[in-house]
Protein backbone atom coordinates (compact mmCIF):
# COMPACT_ATOMS: atom_id res chain seq x y z
CA UNK A 1 0.00 0.00 0.00
CA UNK A 2 2.73 2.29 1.10
CA UNK A 3 4.36 2.02 -3.04
CA UNK A 4 0.83 2.79 -4.18
CA UNK A 5 0.82 5.92 -2.28
CA UNK A 6 4.02 6.86 -2.87
CA UNK A 7 3.31 6.28 -6.75
CA UNK A 8 0.64 8.45 -6.40
CA UNK A 9 2.24 11.13 -4.72
CA UNK A 10 5.55 11.06 -7.04
CA UNK A 11 3.42 11.26 -10.58
CA UNK A 12 0.94 14.04 -8.84
CA UNK A 13 4.56 16.44 -7.91
CA UNK A 14 6.05 15.96 -11.36
CA UNK A 15 2.43 16.22 -13.49
CA UNK A 16 2.37 20.07 -11.30
CA UNK A 17 5.87 20.62 -11.46
CA UNK A 18 5.31 20.34 -15.66
CA UNK A 19 1.88 21.89 -15.84
CA UNK A 20 3.84 24.92 -13.71
CA UNK A 21 6.63 25.41 -16.01
CA UNK A 22 4.97 25.44 -18.85
CA UNK A 23 2.11 28.15 -17.56
CA UNK A 24 5.93 30.25 -16.90
CA UNK A 25 6.86 30.17 -20.76
CA UNK A 26 3.67 32.53 -21.21
CA UNK A 27 5.10 35.90 -20.30
CA UNK A 28 3.41 39.21 -20.44
CA UNK A 29 6.68 40.58 -21.67
CA UNK A 30 6.05 38.53 -24.98
CA UNK A 31 2.44 39.62 -25.62
CA UNK A 32 1.49 42.71 -27.67
CA UNK A 33 -0.77 45.23 -25.48
CA UNK A 34 -2.86 45.61 -28.85
CA UNK A 35 -3.67 43.82 -31.60
CA UNK A 36 -6.04 44.37 -35.05
CA UNK A 37 -6.79 42.53 -37.89
CA UNK A 38 -7.41 44.11 -41.75
CA UNK A 39 -5.64 47.40 -40.03
CA UNK A 40 -4.90 50.53 -41.57
CA UNK A 41 -2.44 53.35 -39.80
CA UNK A 42 -1.36 56.82 -40.99
CA UNK A 43 2.21 58.29 -40.31
CA UNK A 44 2.05 61.96 -40.05
CA UNK A 45 5.34 64.73 -40.59
CA UNK A 46 4.44 68.11 -38.92
CA UNK A 47 0.45 66.98 -39.65
CA UNK A 48 0.92 66.02 -43.21
CA UNK A 49 0.30 62.89 -44.33
CA UNK A 50 3.67 60.90 -45.35
CA UNK A 51 2.46 56.91 -45.69
CA UNK A 52 -0.25 55.17 -45.47
CA UNK A 53 0.28 51.90 -44.22
CA UNK A 54 -2.38 48.54 -44.79
CA UNK A 55 -1.52 45.47 -42.92
CA UNK A 56 -3.39 42.22 -42.59
CA UNK A 57 -2.38 41.76 -38.67
CA UNK A 58 -0.84 44.58 -36.25
CA UNK A 59 0.90 44.12 -32.97
CA UNK A 60 1.73 46.73 -30.64
CA UNK A 61 4.40 46.56 -27.86
CA UNK A 62 4.21 49.83 -25.50
CA UNK A 63 7.23 48.85 -23.56
CA UNK A 64 9.37 48.44 -26.95
CA UNK A 65 7.33 51.40 -28.58
CA UNK A 66 7.33 49.14 -31.64
CA UNK A 67 4.30 48.12 -33.89
CA UNK A 68 4.43 45.03 -35.83
CA UNK A 69 2.93 44.60 -38.72
CA UNK A 70 2.53 41.40 -41.06
CA UNK A 71 0.19 39.62 -43.61
CA UNK A 72 0.67 41.45 -46.39
CA UNK A 73 1.60 44.64 -45.50
CA UNK A 74 1.33 47.16 -48.41
CA UNK A 75 2.59 51.10 -47.56
CA UNK A 76 1.96 54.45 -49.91
CA UNK A 77 4.53 57.07 -49.24
CA UNK A 78 3.54 60.80 -49.92
CA UNK A 79 5.51 64.35 -50.37
CA UNK A 80 5.26 66.65 -47.68
CA UNK A 81 2.78 68.26 -50.12
CA UNK A 82 0.94 64.79 -49.99
CA UNK A 83 1.18 64.17 -53.27
CA UNK A 84 1.55 60.05 -53.98
CA UNK A 85 4.86 59.11 -54.57
CA UNK A 86 5.60 55.22 -54.42
CA UNK A 87 4.04 52.10 -52.94
CA UNK A 88 5.80 49.60 -51.12
CA UNK A 89 4.91 45.81 -50.24
CA UNK A 90 6.46 43.30 -48.07
CA UNK A 91 5.99 40.51 -45.93
CA UNK A 92 6.54 42.35 -42.60
CA UNK A 93 7.41 46.07 -41.27
CA UNK A 94 8.10 47.40 -37.87
CA UNK A 95 7.07 51.12 -37.27
CA UNK A 96 9.22 52.49 -34.38
CA UNK A 97 6.98 55.03 -32.40
CA UNK A 98 9.81 57.33 -31.02
CA UNK A 99 10.38 57.96 -35.08
CA UNK A 100 7.83 57.19 -37.00
CA UNK A 101 10.56 55.48 -39.15
CA UNK A 102 9.22 51.78 -40.78
CA UNK A 103 11.31 48.75 -41.50
CA UNK A 104 10.24 46.25 -43.64
CA UNK A 105 11.22 42.93 -44.44
CA UNK A 106 10.80 39.38 -46.91
CA UNK A 107 10.45 40.39 -50.60
CA UNK A 108 10.43 44.15 -50.38
CA UNK A 109 8.72 45.76 -53.66
CA UNK A 110 8.75 49.32 -54.05
CA UNK A 111 7.08 51.14 -57.22
CA UNK A 112 7.63 54.55 -57.84
CA UNK A 113 5.28 56.78 -59.54
CA UNK A 114 8.49 57.74 -61.37
CA UNK A 115 9.13 54.32 -62.74
CA UNK A 116 11.49 52.47 -60.87
CA UNK A 117 10.86 49.55 -59.23
CA UNK A 118 13.32 48.34 -56.34
CA UNK A 119 13.30 44.42 -55.41
CA UNK A 120 15.54 43.77 -51.74
CA UNK A 121 14.78 41.20 -48.79
CA UNK A 122 14.72 44.03 -46.64
CA UNK A 123 14.02 48.24 -46.36
CA UNK A 124 14.01 51.53 -44.10
CA UNK A 125 12.40 54.60 -44.70
CA UNK A 126 13.79 57.94 -42.51
CA UNK A 127 10.04 59.83 -41.91
CA UNK A 128 12.16 62.33 -41.01
CA UNK A 129 14.83 62.65 -43.67
CA UNK A 130 12.30 60.95 -46.32
CA UNK A 131 14.78 58.46 -47.55
CA UNK A 132 15.06 54.94 -48.22
CA UNK A 133 18.20 52.63 -47.71
CA UNK A 134 19.24 49.24 -47.35
CA UNK A 135 22.30 46.85 -46.98
CA UNK A 136 21.23 43.96 -48.76
CA UNK A 137 21.47 42.70 -52.38
CA UNK A 138 18.89 44.92 -54.76
CA UNK A 139 17.36 44.22 -58.01
CA UNK A 140 16.16 48.00 -59.34
CA UNK A 141 14.43 48.34 -62.87
CA UNK A 142 14.75 51.81 -64.78
CA UNK A 143 11.86 53.83 -66.26
CA UNK A 144 14.28 52.93 -69.92
CA UNK A 145 13.63 49.13 -68.70
CA UNK A 146 17.30 48.60 -67.71
CA UNK A 147 17.98 46.50 -64.54
CA UNK A 148 20.93 46.67 -62.41
CA UNK A 149 21.76 45.37 -59.13
CA UNK A 150 23.87 45.74 -55.96
CA UNK A 151 24.36 45.36 -52.54
CA UNK A 152 23.46 48.37 -50.53
CA UNK A 153 21.08 51.39 -51.65
CA UNK A 154 19.81 55.12 -51.17
CA UNK A 155 17.68 56.77 -52.39
CA UNK A 156 14.93 59.76 -51.99
CA UNK A 157 11.40 57.84 -51.47
CA UNK A 158 10.19 58.06 -55.23
CA UNK A 159 13.32 56.89 -56.23
CA UNK A 160 14.06 59.92 -58.45
CA UNK A 161 17.48 60.34 -57.07
CA UNK A 162 18.75 56.66 -56.06
CA UNK A 163 22.24 55.25 -55.32
CA UNK A 164 23.49 51.69 -55.37
CA UNK A 165 26.67 51.31 -53.11
CA UNK A 166 28.06 48.63 -54.29
CA UNK A 167 26.63 47.88 -57.87
CA UNK A 168 27.83 44.59 -60.24
CA UNK A 169 25.73 44.31 -63.00
CA UNK A 170 23.65 45.46 -65.74
CA UNK A 171 21.08 44.21 -67.72
CA UNK A 172 19.12 45.62 -70.33
CA UNK A 173 15.92 44.54 -71.46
Amino acid sequence: MRLVIYLFFGIYFVACSSQDESVGNLSRENLPDQESWGTTIIITKEGKKRAVVRAGHLAKYSNQQKVILDKDVDADFFSIEEKHMSNLKSEKAFVFESTDNLSATGNVVVVSDSGVTLYTDSLYWDNQEGRVTTDDTIMLTTESMDTLFGIGFESNVDLTHWKILHPWGVRGR
